[in-house]
């Protein structure tokens, strides 16, 4: 059973660091696209970043190419998602997603499996 479980989300100052993880369960990394997004209350759920499967490509939201990152341990089977110079507009949940083979940013519906998401505040 695909699962994925985040947590480490916090409150982190503006221009901070944080990084956090996606435990992943019942499939292998290596066979799935990957994602992040996040969503604010009372607004769609948005792509952040995105991993294809066939060559590893990442797909960035403009706004966060060069200040966010994304990283994996296939041996424990997680992702990262590393936040550098956060912003008070990335303040949301932010959940990581599976999929065989969706691989696009802007339709995150596409994407078939989800986690619960963790809350990630950012604060002057």
């Amino acid at each position: 059973q695909v699962q994925l479980v985040e947590s480490g989300g916090d409150s982190v100052q503006l221009g901070g660091f944080l990084r956090f993880p996606c435990l992943t369960f019942g499939f292998t990394l290596v066979d799935y696209v990957i994602g992040w997004f996040r969503q604010v209350p009372g607004k769609v759920r948005e792509g952040v970043l995105l991993r294809t499967v066939v060559d590893g490509t990442i797909y960035y939201k403009p706004s966060v190419k060069g200040r966010f990152t994304m990283s994996k341990d296939n041996a424990k089977n997680s992702v990262y998602l590393q936040m550098d110079n956060p912003q008070p507009e990335d303040t949301a949940v932010y959940y990581c997603a599976a999929d065989t083979s969706w691989s696009n940013l802007e339709w995150p519906d596409g994407m078939d499996y989800w986690g619960k998401g963790t809350l990630v505040t950012v604060s002057s």
